[in-house]
């Protein structure tokens, strides 16, 4: 809707996590590294967690993306809401084998099998789980024995547990006290600061195609710094208040954000403990008279335009 009028060639602020938008922050430097230490390093088992939103996903994919270039075999589970021989037959699937129909031993059997024939091309076989704070007691329990494959010197299968605080809370309970002895790295995400915040708004602008100067006019410093009140430093709801942002200013005709915008965006959105920011209703309703003109104006759905009376 925006893109021709502040010169942009793609969506900056979509919330699917697309690796060209990976924005390598400090916090984001780090747990690749560890990362990448514990898989290179044939440690066994990695564990990264994060809040909701603090781009564990984005990650995760850039990191697939670069794997797929390298001497390496990788599954990448990411429904975790499965029974134990679900989740074997969907790693062997992943890996290329014929899991189906097959009981839990010969899968096991197939899979020894396969890493080792990895391990002899010198291949690093990768287990990849996102949302592993959903996985059971009894399959966390089959992933521990899966770190039982292994020769003399290492191990055969390299595991990356990927999940919210939860899982930390999972780890720690008595039932799992052998696997959490096995894990060789853990890191966190953490939500940016202000200026991490400004960078990581400014990087999307760029990869969309805006110029700095532009990029920096658009999203001055004071709002920013609301947006970063906001969205606690979170990038998922940075994009989600930028994206709206951009939208009621692309309407307005405005090449600046402002206060006011950003206002009603949270308190639509319900970013605030109360529900309330200083903007009066007037502005409120104002403001989001523009969303509803440009559902219009695209011709949007009569649902689409329900939703948006919705948050008034």
């Amino acid at each position: 809707m925006y893109k021709q009028f502040y010169n942009l060639k793609r969506n900056p602020f979509e919330i699917t996590p697309d690796p060209e938008f990976l924005f390598a922050s400090a916090k984001h430097q780090i747990a690749l590294t560890a990362i990448c230490y514990g898989i290179l390093g044939r440690k066994g088992f990695v564990v990264m967690t994060g809040e909701v939103g603090t781009g564990k996903t984005l990650l995760v994919r850039s990191l697939l993306k670069v794997m797929t270039h390298q001497s390496m075999a990788c599954s990448y589970v990411f429904n975790s809401k499965l029974d134990p021989c679900d989740f074997l037959r969907l790693v062997a699937y992943d890996f290329g084998l014929t899991g189906s129909g097959k009981s839990k031993g010969e899968l096991l059997i197939e899979l020894n099998s396969y890493l080792l024939a990895c391990h002899q091309k010198k291949i690093t076989a990768v287990l990849v789980i996102d949302e592993a704070h959903h996985l059971s007691t009894e399959v966390l329990e089959e992933i521990r024995l899966l770190m039982n494959l292994e020769t003399p010197k290492e191990k055969l299968l390299q595991i990356l547990l990927v999940g919210q605080p939860e899982l930390d809370a999972k780890l720690d309970s008595f039932e799992l006290r052998q696997l959490k002895q096995r894990i060789a790295v853990r890191c966190q995400l953490e939500p940016l600061n202000q200026e991490e915040t400004m960078e990581y708004i400014q990087n999307r602008l760029r990869v969309a195609g805006s110029e700095c100067s532009d990029a920096a006019n658009l999203f001055p410093s004071d709002a920013v710094a609301i947006i970063h009140q906001y969205s606690r430093g979170i990038p998922r709801l940075i994009n989600l208040v930028c994206e709206n942002a951009l939208l009621i200013a692309c309407d307005s005709r405005v090449r600046r954000i402002t206060p006011a915008i950003l206002d009603a965006i949270a308190c639509n959105f319900r970013l605030t403990e109360s529900g309330l920011v200083s903007t009066e209703s007037s502005q409120k309703s104002e403001l989001w008279q523009s969303v509803k003109n440009l559902l219009e104006f695209h011709d949007l759905s009569d649902r689409t335009s329900h939703e948006v009376e919705h948050f008034e």
